[in-house]
């Protein structure tokens, strides 16, 4: 009985232990939440300018042509960015990211995050550059520069789609994973917010394929922005239940504890009665 309670005692500092680290886990993640959070709110302004400057431009020009408008030819190579997460431990935040993201065999992956690059990597496919695998330390200025890279990539033939994979942040409950075509730009649909004749120097077209490679980084800081949200809020959430679960482990521990040494008193009590009325 002695050695059980010794057992039960050891497993109470041992949850214990792991409930301090979860529970500080969870207090860095609701701070960096707030962080994300604000970093969201001021990107989305830059990105709704740019794509609205694209479609006032596209659709104030009746003869407009750009190479980033045209549909490409069947069986051309998608390349896809794919942002996820640095670190585990955040539930199924990666995971739901991968399945979702759709990559098949022939497709130029440009990985966000480590957990991105480990898994393309292990799985064989073309990785365009491993510059960022580090999701947090990625910078509006390493954006610019994908946007650079890519805008190039596409003009040369390099690859006829880009599309990217991200976790949309809704609210710190729900994180939803998301995929959005970004070239070739497709406007249609999309109506111009300003009226009568605007004119472009010095064209139109030389306008539009100058702001494509900071709509496409808009694009990705975005992407990075809600991603980043995304896993801290999944981090919280899955410290949060890591804790709940402590708790109530703990709780259920604590019983069998004080029901083994309520037995062992109770042993006790009766060997000395039985040992006194010898």
């Amino acid at each position: 009985m002695a050695e059980s309670m010794k057992a039960i005692k050891s497993r109470i500092k041992s949850v214990e232990s792991t409930r301090q680290i979860t529970k500080a886990m969870e207090l860095v993640a609701t701070g960096k939440l707030r962080h994300a959070r604000e970093k969201i709110e001021h990107s989305r302004p830059f990105f709704n300018v740019l794509r609205q400057t694209l479609v006032d431009i596209r659709h104030s020009n009746k003869d407009f042509s750009s190479p980033f408008t045209r549909e490409p030819a069947e069986n051309v190579r998608t390349c896809r960015i794919v942002i996820a997460g640095d670190r585990g431990l955040a539930g199924g935040y990666n995971s739901n990211l991968f399945k979702s993201a759709g990559a098949v065999e022939g497709d130029i992956i440009l990985p966000i995050g480590r957990k991105a690059v480990e898994l393309y990597r292990r799985r064989g496919f073309e990785i365009l550059s491993e510059e960022y695998a580090v999701a947090e330390d990625v910078s509006l200025g390493g954006c610019a520069a994908m946007g650079e890279e890519l805008a190039k990539g596409f003009l040369r033939g390099d690859f006829g789609r880009l599309t990217i994979s991200y976790t949309s942040f809704v609210n710190v409950l729900t994180q939803t994973p998301a995929s959005m075509e970004i070239l070739p730009i497709n406007s249609e649909g999309e109506k111009s917010e300003k009226s009568g004749l605007i004119i472009y120097e010095p064209s139109a077209e030389a306008v539009f394929n100058s702001i494509v490679p900071q709509y496409i980084s808009g694009i990705i800081y975005g992407a990075l922005c809600e991603s980043i949200a995304s896993e801290v809020s999944a981090r919280r959430a899955a410290m949060e239940a890591a804790n709940k679960n402590a708790d109530e482990m703990i709780s259920s521990l604590s019983l069998r504890y004080n029901r083994a040494r309520q037995a062992s008193i109770t042993q006790e009590i009766t060997e000395i009665v039985a040992g006194s009325n010898v």
